[in-house]
């Protein structure tokens, strides 16, 4: 198995928020294996499709406890796992390339942090793991991953550290887990979230009077209304690429997302930001208020595809109050 890698991998016993360390197995500080093509003409995509059928026999093995003490199965689950990396290339999506590699999509999606599988674009680099499992980060930051943080910190897990990019990253492994139907929806369907924690829409995104000017024109966002002072959130993780003051606008942040969308927030009391910052979905970016062109103190809120305006409302998990 010349192509078999092992990360490094921390098992121990068997709650999700308090592991005890008591085995390390540490791997060579070279990256992960590279798969260049998803088919049987890459010995490497043959070696990882081994891994897999391996890492599927020792869970069938587990799950009948034919692996010693819940704590020594564990162990051999977390020895058993290998992770290779493979770039995305056109045509494909996430839900292709988890079929070609028979891991589940969730597997996939949580080891490499998506949120939602709009953001898996060509020439991303993806780390595939051999070991149908969910991944969260020590520290839950997106919404997704504390979501399967607050579900699954009673089940078995053990502490691994993978290398994205050449910067180590310690994740929990939860073996043998899958999205409950709370977290598919959120993957599936929330694309984006809310910027306020509270959400009242009071203009929707289309054509209306503008209630300052009077002049009829296509309000290309939505209007969310609170109190001045309300923190506002990126509506997903992404780099502040513009901050300034608008006529209009007023106090405004714009902030660039992967897969070639935009989101902008205005008429803000202050701005809590700066340029060029990455910020995630739990980062406060600034707060609501009454700058710029305004009746009343509220958010106003667009989504640009490829620079064009995006009625939010589809792409956002539920419905706002009007």
């Amino acid at each position: 198995m010349m192509y078999k890698h092992k990360i490094t991998i921390i098992a121990s016993i068997l709650n999700f928020f308090f592991l005890t360390y008591s085995n390390a197995y540490t791997a060579p500080s070279f990256r992960h294996p590279h798969i260049a093509a998803l088919n049987n003409s890459d010995p490497a995509f043959i070696q990882y499709q081994q891994d897999v059928e391996e890492n599927r026999m020792l869970l069938a093995r587990y799950r009948q406890g034919l692996l010693g003490s819940e704590s020594d199965g564990i162990k051999k689950l977390a020895q058993g796992l290998t992770v290779y990396r493979y770039l995305v290339k056109n045509g494909e999506d996430l839900f292709t390339i988890a079929s070609r590699c028979t891991i589940p999509y969730e597997t996939i999606a949580t080891l490499n942090r998506l949120e939602h599988p709009s953001l898996l674009q060509p020439g991303k680099e993806l780390l595939l793991p051999s070991l149908p499992a969910l991944f969260v980060p020590l520290k839950a930051e997106t919404e997704l991953e504390k979501l399967i943080s607050n579900a699954y910190k009673d089940k078995n897990a053990f502490l691994l550290r993978i290398y994205p990019e050449e910067k180590p990253l310690d994740l929990y492994c939860l073996p043998d887990q899958g999205f409950s139907g709370t977290e598919r929806a959120f993957f599936l369907n929330a694309a984006f979230r809310y910027p306020l924690p509270e959400v009242r829409i009071t203009s929707s995104f289309g054509l209306r009077k503008n209630p300052v000017t009077g002049t009829v024109k296509v309000h290309e966002g939505l209007d969310l209304a609170a109190p001045v002072g309300t923190p506002v959130y990126p509506c997903r993780d992404g780099v502040v690429s513009k901050v300034g003051y608008d006529e209009v606008y007023g106090n405004y942040i714009i902030i660039t997302h992967e897969g070639g969308w935009t989101s902008v927030y205005g008429h803000l009391g202050s701005i809590q930001t700066s340029l060029q910052s990455y910020v995630r979905s739990s980062t406060v970016i600034g707060t609501v208020g009454m700058t710029g062109q305004t009746t009343g103190p509220h958010l106003h809120f667009e989504l640009r595809q490829e620079g064009k305006a995006r009625d939010p409302a589809p792409l956002l998990p539920g419905k706002g109050k009007n």
